[in-house]
């Protein structure tokens, strides 16, 4: 992508969006994979378990070209166990349900399922290699313990009072004074970390509206045809990106240093 005749300012812009588009390329491709599958009139096997397959496909092709390591499949891996069991505890309260039959089904989830989260594990790796990330007084410990709640409270408030907002004030303090740093072009550039987890998180809800239009799963009150998804979902995303970025930055980090100035 050429942006050398075009402003600093605009080419910075622009060749920071041609990073992002390459960096979700994984979950670009999964989306066309729903899309396409949901488009085809008859299908070999249940839809679901096709998808399972062009996941493992997806992820042996990504390894295969070197656009993923071999560290980053283990946290993708990860990724999709711990999305595969939040899917099953959710599913089993009810707060959204995979209609369609399938063979390779678990607890009412198929186990294509873990490759949504699977996608934004490839997005985080992707984005550290070719934005060349750096983290700047970031704080792994309370980190993953911040992480751990926020996904605890995504199940323990069927049953006990929603600690949502009380998690969101302690991730703001686990982020305070947290920088991530990345480079655009030949420039070093920082961004607040809980600023990129809410931006993250507003683009994921996008892409959750496009998997539910395509049938990846049903919320209740899309049962009988597809309705947007709420902005409430937009606060999850953001929460929740902070399980997945913990799990990336395990290993990554460097002894934090002073924060870079402006």
């Amino acid at each position: 992508m050429r942006t050398s005749r075009l402003t600093p300012p605009i080419g910075q812009l622009l060749d920071f969006a041609w990073s992002q588009t390459r960096a979700s390329a994984f979950a670009a491709a999964l989306l066309g994979g729903l899309a396409a599958s949901q488009l085809l009139p008859t299908l070999p096997v249940a839809r679901y378990d096709l998808l399972l397959c062009y996941g493992v496909l997806l992820t042996l092709v990504f390894w295969r070209r070197g656009w993923e390591s071999g560290r980053d499949i283990a946290v993708i891996t990860a990724c999709h166990g711990v999305g595969l069991a939040f899917e099953i505890v959710k599913v089993h309260l009810g707060s959204w349900s995979y209609p369609e039959p399938a063979v390779l089904k678990f607890a009412g989830v198929p186990l294509y399922g873990g490759f949504l989260y699977a996608a934004v594990g490839s997005y985080v790796c992707r984005a550290w290699h070719l934005l060349d990330l750096e983290l700047v007084r970031y704080r792994p410990r309370t980190m993953a313990t911040v992480a751990t709640l926020i996904y605890v409270n995504f199940f323990s408030h069927h049953w006990l009072p929603d600690a949502r907002w009380v998690l969101t004030g302690l991730l703001a303090l686990a982020t305070a004074g947290t920088y991530v740093r990345y480079t655009v072009q030949t420039t070093r550039r920082r961004m607040p970390l809980l600023l990129s987890f809410t931006l993250i998180g507003f683009f994921l809800w996008v892409a959750e509206n496009m998997a539910t239009y395509f049938g990846a799963w049903r919320y209740p009150y899309q049962l009988h045809g597809w309705q947007p998804v709420g902005l409430d979902k937009l606060g999850a995303w953001s929460l929740l990106i902070s399980v997945t970025f913990v799990l990336a930055a395990i290993g990554r980090t460097r002894p934090t240093d002073p924060a870079p100035k402006s």
